[in-house]
């Protein structure tokens, strides 16, 4: 992992440091998704059986999950495992169910009552990967909140295994979150499956989840198009930043690299540190570690990406933190709570060394659907909001009207929109004419 000093970089150098893998292959990915969603919409059920045997070399005659399928799955994780997902799911549940906004009712001015509403979405698309790294945990984070919510219709769909299954962990987290709708299919296909309804899945009105190039890809064009279904948030492979200082112990923020570092070949872990002797440490930690890990392969490369930037002080590694923004951020420092007010750009933020990025992940309540490739620096992780809609109402009295319908008129005037104003005059003369 390359160790650079930040202070002797030009700007062009600088940029370099903090870009991301993967941006040149944007475009052929796109037009090879665009490709799958229209061989789905064209071919419906016998596209998605084709896609699905071409991309995930297993023949699904019938997609949906049985019930036959879910008791088989529960039967075959240990208790223990059952147990830990429960307890997740619980964490997660209070935390999000605690993001329940109060109403919002008021008089802006006499007369004048406007109020907000939240009404939850009826059709959600959770999509859960389970290609080299099966995702339970992803159905907790996506099936809690649209439960919290009230979403009427929750679709699931995650890749099936070669022997056309679905990974029992997934079927049981889905049991947990009181999913029934659970389909064994991939991919740009799953997406559109569940963007056009085909292949029997209801149609979505928005599509939540992580996943790979192709199904952020697919997400975003499904919501460019008014037939398809919105999208959660963009995002792209999964990254950390880590800012640490002296304090911080070499061998807790090597493992927070590699953590993150083996989810995608594309996937990218940035330390930042204001000690060149902790920078050594960690770039030794890291190849120490990395040797004992299953999925080195995918190290090997994302590794390569990554980098470690010395800097002159935790001003700086926060400055250049926020201009990076974030999918995780980390602050192994001394006093870690006093430099949050700095952070402005992140998607989730770990404070102390005692709070491992994989708790968020997995079960400290938070979600773990975030923005990643820089969308930090205006989107939000994933909440309870956003499985619902706020709607807002407006209610006039006569005197409200009266009071405020001549400014409405005379703004409707001054954008030229004769209409708007005809609607608001029309009733300020009945109110006249009623009052003489």
């Amino acid at each position: 992992m390359r160790i650079l000093d930040w202070n002797q970089l030009d700007e062009n150098a600088r940029n370099v440091a903090l870009a991301r893998p993967g941006a040149a292959e944007r475009a052929d990915i796109v037009a090879q998704t665009r490709a799958v969603l229209d061989a789905a919409r064209a071919g419906d059920a016998a596209a998605i059986r084709a896609l699905t045997l071409r991309f995930d070399a297993a023949d699904v005659a019938n997609p949906r999950v049985s019930t036959l399928e879910l008791q088989a799955a529960r039967s075959a994780l240990a208790p223990e495992d059952i147990a830990a997902l429960e307890r997740a799911a619980a964490n997660v549940r209070r935390f999000h169910a605690a993001q329940q906004p109060p109403p919002l009712s008021l008089e802006t001015e006499p007369g004048v009552r406007c109020e907000r509403i939240l009404r939850a979405i009826q059709s959600v698309g959770l999509y859960v990967p389970a290609g080299t790294a099966p995702l339970p945990s992803a159905v907790i984070m996506l099936a809690i909140p649209a439960s919290i919510a009230g979403c009427a219709t929750r679709v699931l769909c995650t890749p099936p295994r070669k022997d056309g299954s679905a990974h029992p962990a997934i079927l049981v987290a889905a049991q947990i979150c009181g999913v029934t709708e659970i389909f064994k299919i991939g991919g740009a296909q799953a997406i559109a499956a569940m963007a056009y309804g085909l292949a029997g899945l209801p149609k979505c009105d928005k599509l939540f989840g992580p996943g790979n190039a192709w199904v952020t890809a697919a997400k975003q064009l499904v919501a460019a198009d008014p037939a398809g279904a919105a999208l959660d948030m963009p995002a792209g492979p999964s990254e950390v930043l880590v800012i640490a200082d002296a304090s911080a112990r070499a061998d807790f923020v090597a493992a927070d690299l590699l953590a993150q570092a083996e989810h995608d070949p594309l996937s990218q872990a940035i330390l930042i540190t204001t000690d060149r002797q902790l920078a050594e440490a960690v770039a030794a930690e890291l190849q120490a570690q990395r040797s004992a890990l299953s999925r080195r392969s995918v190290l090997e490369v994302s590794i390569a990406s990554s980098r470690i930037l010395v800097v002159p002080d935790l001003e700086t590694a926060l400055q250049l933190s926020n201009r990076y923004a974030p999918e995780h951020l980390i602050l192994e420092v001394s006093e870690p709570r006093r430099w949050l007010e700095r952070v402005s750009n992140a998607g989730s933020v770990f404070l102390g060394s005692w709070t491992p990025e994989p708790l968020g992940d997995y079960c400290s309540g938070t979600n773990h659907v975030l923005p990643t490739y820089g969308y930090a620096r205006a989107y939000s992780g994933l909440s309870l909001l956003d499985f619902t809609k706020r709607i807002t109402v407006q209610e006039l009295t006569a005197a409200g009207l009266n009071s405020l319908g001549p400014t409405a008129e005379r703004l409707a005037r001054l954008e030229g929109l004769d209409a708007h104003a005809a609607a608001v005059r029309l009733r300020l003369d009945a109110l006249t004419r009623g009052a003489a």
